[in-house]
């Protein structure tokens, strides 16, 4: 695949003893690798593969995976915490002399904070090790997906890249050959001025001098060479695999670096038509390339 986006989403669902699970990774826009984690508690190891498998498969966006686990029902056990009920107990002991509330009912005590423990039987270092081999599986078959996700985004964007450089090259071949024109029209533009302004005085190799200096400042073939050059290179990252997203970035600034300069030292209507033309198509080419890996 020449090149990938940076959108996109992968679902991935496992299950290892009493233990079911369901991993989901999405990415955006990101101009640098992040990766955030979101998983259940007391697998640490998690973390440290998700970012593994991340910085293997891809190298630019955002990147967010998050797992949700759960233990089946029964498969753990429960105590209670009776010094918790008495440190309850002997803090109410004063208002239950009083009078001033009534005695606590056992449900209630059962409510409060810290009575109910859930036993985590059976997850020993061992059991976590290989819970985490087994979600650490469907980490990465969601990753895997991301990036089947992202290539597809990428497969997308490649016909719309390349009918924009092509645009591109047609406007600065436009641009060229009406370019081409613009000594002659500064000649007679120059050479009507002064006939008017000075009459008799204004001899043929006054306009002749004065035209060329104009024609030299109006110059842009360096700006035409330098575009096309940009939109060889554009053409060639394209078909090129790999991570291009920063490259082409760059050059869309030098793309427009060059329409600009155009449009600046333009004198002629239709060529600063074409310019704007060019700086249309380049912001769209710069608006698509921030979803370029």
């Amino acid at each position: 695949m020449p090149i990938s986006g940076m959108t996109g989403f992968g679902r991935a669902e496992g299950a290892h003893g009493a233990w079911t699970w369901a991993v989901e990774a999405r990415s955006v826009n990101g101009r640098n690798l992040e990766t955030r984690f979101r998983g259940p508690p007391g697998f640490d190891g998690l973390e440290r593969l998700t970012r593994e498998g991340a910085q293997s498969r891809f190298q630019r966006g955002n990147i967010t995976v998050g797992v949700q686990a759960k233990r089946t029902e029964g498969a753990g056990s429960v105590r209670i915490n009776h010094d918790q009920i008495e440190r309850y107990l002997a803090a109410g002991a004063a208002y239950i002399g009083e009078g001033r509330v009534q005695l606590p009912r056992l449900d209630g005590l059962l409510a409060l904070r810290g009575v109910i423990e859930a036993e985590d039987a059976g997850l020993e270092p061992g059991a976590v090790a290989e819970l985490e081999a087994a979600m650490g599986v469907s980490i990465n078959a969601a990753m895997d997906g991301l990036l089947a996700s992202r290539r597809g985004e990428g497969a997308a964007l490649l016909p719309v890249l390349g009918g924009q450089v092509t645009r591109i090259g047609d406007l600065t071949l436009q641009a060229g050959n009406v370019a081409a024109g613009q000594p002659a029209a500064l000649k007679a533009r120059y050479e009507a001025r002064l006939t008017e302004l000075a009459a008799d005085a204004a001899s043929p190799e006054r306009i002749l001098q004065e035209a060329a200096a104009m024609a030299v400042k109006a110059d842009v073939r360096e700006e035409l060479d330098r575009l096309a050059g940009h939109v060889a290179a554009a053409s060639e990252h394209l078909a090129t695999d790999g991570a291009v997203g920063r490259k082409l970035d760059f050059l869309t600034q030098e793309f427009m670096r060059e329409a600009n300069t155009l449009c600046s030292k333009s004198t002629l209507p239709a060529l600063t038509t074409l310019g704007l033309d060019l700086k249309a198509t380049i912001e769209q080419f710069r608006e698509q390339v921030q979803n370029v890996e």
